[in-house]
């Protein structure tokens, strides 16, 4: 059980830096009561527990960016309060006008504003250890699919400058069979040498004969060494050609793996039942919903606060006569990215989402704010059912809209009868 607010003594300020850390404590008056520094090492983090043993009833703002910092905080049981980065400039501003930045000043800005305003702050809380491994895990992965597009972009690059053929005979430079094409003939002459009883067995062997491309692609083949880079340049870009298709048929058994184990802990969550149900999200992106939304629970449960966690909900800005909305660039960018995919899937499954999509692309709006729109629809919805642990129903769904007298059910070409909605 958390302990009240009323009942902290101590506001504590933690600057964090990438093998040091500064820690400075206020009491309840504003009154510094110790300040100390502590390496990020074992026994720099016992020295911080001991320093601050001293005050049971504190609570901590930490600014937000060093995870492994704020996640042994957390794991330690400390009362941790994050703090946005800009929020931390405007605090120290605050303090300091006339730009003064130091260590002692940054964990003093944080103490004090915590201790002004951080009855209204949220703390964090430690997520299940199978819910932040699936959301490090799937975090992971779209770094590493990241890393292949890299790789491939600088592949196909490569091969524009010394073997254009092999650009113009595969369209999918994502699949393995692609790569193993660059490994097998890593260069125009090579490939011409080879013959066409060796085209066609490699086509066979990898599953790319196709009586309609066939013709064309050995056509291709047969001239591949007429329009090529000179000597040197194939000479030179052949091995990096080589070196990167290894990279990435390394990387692509890698992705299996890590596809696997977000697979294994998804099912062994009591709570994928929920996001599967979820239409458009499939095998990949219910894992990365379930990790991002239920490390911050109590935070999902609330439709508004959600909406604006997922960046799917404008910032106003309003002086006089001036009125402007903008897209919400402070946010969590992995749950944007994972609920902008899946609420553009989402359009191909529920009719409604579709209707709703259309609409707003009506009134002139742009893909991208059309989405954000029908997300807000979306995370409301996700919101209440996280909130009361049910799965998503498209015919209790119906029924509310029904209910609620929806303009979206009223633009639906095939309007179900009231009857029909149970």
């Amino acid at each position: 059980m958390q302990t009240p607010w009323a009942e902290i003594t101590h506001f504590a300020g933690l600057d964090w830096g990438k093998d040091h850390h500064d820690v400075l404590v206020l009491d309840g008056t504003g009154r510094i009561v110790t300040e100390f520094r502590f390496d990020h090492t074992a026994e720099g983090w016992s020295l911080c527990r001991q320093k601050l043993a001293e005050f049971p009833q504190l609570a901590l703002a930490v600014e937000t960016g060093h995870n492994a910092a704020i996640e042994r905080l957390v794991t330690l049981g400390y009362r941790v309060y994050p703090v946005h980065p800009r929020s931390s400039k405007s605090y120290r501003t605050r303090k300091l006008p006339s730009g003064t930045k130091t260590d002692r000043a940054d964990c003093w800005a944080l103490a004090d504003a915590l201790r002004l305003e951080g009855d209204s702050w949220h703390a964090l809380t430690a997520p299940q250890p199978l819910v932040q491994q699936l959301r490090l895990l799937c975090r992971d992965e779209v770094g590493l699919i990241g890393q292949r597009t890299a790789l491939i972009n600088q592949l196909q690059q490569a091969l524009y400058e010394y073997y254009p053929a092999a650009l113009e005979a595969f369209d999918d430079w994502c699949a393995p069979s692609a790569w193993a094409f660059v490994e097998t003939f890593p260069t125009p002459q090579a490939l011409v040498q080879a013959g066409r009883h060796r085209w066609q067995k490699f086509l066979h062997t990898h599953g790319l004969y196709r009586p309609q491309m066939n013709e064309k692609r050995l056509a291709i083949f047969a001239e591949a060494d007429q329009f090529c880079g000179h000597e040197a340049v194939t000479a030179a870009k052949s091995t990096l050609a080589i070196a990167l298709a290894k990279m990435l048929c390394t990387l692509e058994r890698q992705l299996a793996r890590y596809r696997t184990l977000i697979e294994e802990c998804f099912q062994a969550h009591p709570a994928h039942g929920l996001f599967e149900s979820l239409p458009g999200a499939g095998p990949k992106l219910a894992p990365r919903l379930l990790g991002e939304l239920l490390a911050v629970q109590p935070l999902a449960e609330q439709p508004q606060v959600l909406q604006c966690l997922a960046g799917m909900a404008p910032v106003s800005y309003q002086s006089g006569r001036v009125s402007v909305v903008y897209l919400r660039r402070q946010c969590n960018r992995s749950l944007r990215c994972a609920v902008h995919l899946w609420v553009d899937l989402s359009r191909h499954y529920c009719d409604w989402a579709q209707v709703y999509y259309a609409a707003h692309r009506q009134k002139g709006q742009s893909h991208a704010c059309a989405l954000r729109c029908l997300g807000m629809r979306w995370l409301k919805i996700l919101a209440a059912m996280i909130r009361n642990h049910t799965p998503y129903d498209a015919a209790l769904h119906a029924q509310n809209q029904l209910h609620h007298g929806s303009w979206v059910l009223q633009l639906q070409p095939d309007q179900p009868a009231v009857g029909d909605a149970s």
